[in-house]
């Protein structure tokens, strides 16, 4: 006799307004609504879905958590513009203090960095320049007194880029920029030795005003390369 095998257990149906949320969804995709478009009353949508008004108030908060939907008071609910917010929210907190995750961080960081620099050195600006030198400097400083730089570090790798006037690619560096630092302590760690930090972001501004492509894709790698031995070397302490 052939051995009989298990039944498997059925399937929960998803919850109800889990549903609504992808009848919203699909709504909003199937009439091309975009940013600042509205969508009908809360008592019309239940009624056309046959469900009661507060799994659809409950649908509707779900997707403003995500920055699909946004509520304006008196007004009605519309469809939001598109930000990363609520990943730049929630992102950290699901990597924890794991050094894996924070390596993985810094190669998709080294990796969009250097592939973009040579269209930061084909658009920057000397304004922008001034302003790159100017957070420089103030690095300097802070280093010399042997102080942490992370506002001052974020505003470099933002300036470096914000000539591209690329609303996603900004977007995505803060994403990085904000999970990298706050999955852990780490921004202790990447600013262990101050002055070399700072030597690697003079450098890269340097070879940005000489024009010179590959040596400032060089120093962002080796700046990147830098801070993957400090990685490696908390990894060997952690498990030590």
């Amino acid at each position: 006799m052939n051995a009989t095998r298990s039944i498997k257990p059925l399937n929960r149906p998803p919850l109800l307004h889990v549903t609504v949320q992808e009848s919203l969804r699909d709504y909003i995709e199937s009439n091309g609504l975009r940013a600042g478009d509205p969508l009908p009353p809360e008592t019309f949508l239940a009624q056309q879905l046959g469900v009661g008004r507060n799994s659809v108030r409950e649908a509707i908060k779900a997707l403003e958590s995500l920055g699909i939907l946004e509520t304006r008071r008196g007004v009605g609910v519309f469809v939001k513009e598109f930000s990363f917010q609520p990943l730049l929210d929630n992102l950290a907190y699901g990597l924890g203090d794991s050094l894996r995750d924070i390596e993985e961080l810094r190669e998709i960081r080294r990796v969009l960095e250097t592939g973009l620099i040579g269209k930061t050195i084909a658009q920057i600006s000397e304004a922008d320049i001034a302003e790159l030198r100017a957070v420089t400097e103030r690095m300097r400083r802070r280093a010399e007194r042997n102080e942490s730089f992370v506002e001052e570090d974020q505003q470099f790798h933002e300036l470096l880029f914000r000539c591209q006037n690329n609303r996603m690619l900004n977007g995505l560096i803060e994403v990085f920029w904000r999970a990298f630092y706050k999955a852990s302590d780490f921004a202790n760690l990447t600013n262990a030795d101050p002055l070399s930090t700072w030597r690697d972001h003079h450098e890269i501004v340097e070879a940005i005003v000489a024009r010179d492509v590959e040596k400032a894709r060089t120093r962002l790698d080796e700046h990147y390369e830098g801070i993957k031995q400090v990685i490696d070397r908390n990894k060997q302490t952690f498990t030590t």
